[in-house]
């Protein structure tokens, strides 16, 4: 559930469509252009693609000075934040150290076993809009390019779906939709965690003590932003908006409602497990809490110590020591769960070319 990806696919509806109504405009004015220049000339024009057709930082005409230095502020801003959950720590530091070891070996095993589930129903969830949008590629190849771009995530979650989008255009490129179709797919599932996001809302009144109608007004956003997603779906069928196409139909829809919804469970399930397993008093409420927060955060260029900041932010009052070793267990064994799904799809893809070779 990272909202991180929102703010790139949100980006690219916006210029996608303005580009697009302007070379209507443009199309009287010169020759058609042969479909592959076409298809090259969409690439470059519109940096939001490139970003996710070459898997590289775009290169827009015009940038700001944050644009320009983005990677250097996202390791300022990590710096920062380690500095002071450091310095917050510190007098707390053997607490720390005993609540890391407090966790046992089944609990860690049962977190990355949480994590892997996550990935395969988010990825399942992409391959159903994949498969909504025109694509053909097979399940295996869609979930390599997936087990990749997972890495991405741990870094940031919009260079992980650059790297996702990238590594399957790379490797299947006649079987996949178009980069901008692709950044479109994503959209839904953005939208059903975000309205899941809203929905558990309420979860945050009591640790960061919002007021009661906050969530109200969160849970109406994100009913107008699905409702207008779906009537987006049905007015425009080509190009970019093709990738929404699984918002046309019931079964694809329930589809994917049905595996978001589930591989949010696991991820609620995953923090609550950690947490007790450390010996915090947490309910399920806290665990909804927790992630939701965690995917506000993950719009900040946060970087591995988002697990630990947040943990802090929400649950501090339960103990600051054990959240935050809770913290840090979750992103390691997130990271640990990442690795195992991508060293799956480089042994996937290694037999999968000896199988090749020995064919020949």
């Amino acid at each position: 559930m990272r909202l991180g990806i929102g703010s790139l696919s949100l980006l690219a509806v916006s210029r996608t469509y303005w580009t697009s109504s302007f070379r209507r405009f443009r199309s009287g004015l010169r020759p058609p252009v042969p479909p592959l220049e076409a298809d090259l000339r969409e690439v470059e024009s519109d940096p939001a693609l490139r970003l996710v057709e070459e898997g590289l930082p775009a290169a827009a005409p015009e940038r700001t000075w944050l644009r320009r230095h983005s990677t250097g502020v996202s390791i300022a801003f990590g710096v920062a934040v380690t500095a002071a959950l450091i310095v917050g720590l510190y007098d707390k530091r053997d607490a720390f150290a005993e609540s890391l070891g407090a966790a046992s070996p089944a609990v860690l095993a049962g977190a990355v076993a949480m994590q892997l589930v996550w990935l395969i129903a988010r990825s399942e969830a992409w391959h159903v809009c994949v498969l909504a949008a025109g694509g053909t590629a097979g399940r295996r190849a869609l979930y390599r390019a997936a087990a990749i771009g997972y890495l991405g995530n741990l870094l940031n979650s919009s260079f992980g779906l650059a790297v996702r989008i990238a590594e399957l255009r790379r490797t299947d490129p006649s079987t996949s939709p178009k980069a901008g179709a692709l950044i479109a797919a994503e959209l839904p599932i953005v939208v059903i965690e975000i309205a899941l996001a809203a929905i558990c809302s309420f979860t945050l009144i009591g640790p960061l003590g919002i007021p009661w109608w906050t969530p109200l007004i969160a849970l109406t956003v994100a009913g107008a932003i699905v409702a207008a997603l779906s009537r987006l779906a049905d007015r425009k069928r080509e190009g970019f908006w093709q990738g929404l196409a699984v918002m046309r139909g019931l079964a694809y829809r329930n589809q994917i409602i049905a595996l978001t919804v589930f591989a949010v469970s696991a991820q609620v399930f995953r923090n609550w497990l950690v947490l007790r397993g450390i010996g915090v008093d947490v309910s399920v409420f806290d665990s909804v809490a927790l992630l939701v927060a965690t995917a506000a955060l993950g719009l900040l260029p946060v970087g591995p110590t988002l697990g630990v900041t947040t943990s802090v932010l929400i649950l501090g009052s339960k103990g600051v020591a054990a959240v935050a070793a809770a913290g840090a267990l979750l992103t390691a064994t997130g990271a640990v769960g990442a690795l195992c799904f991508a060293s799956w799809s480089f042994a996937d893809r290694v037999r999968e070319r000896a199988r090749l070779r020995s064919s020949h």
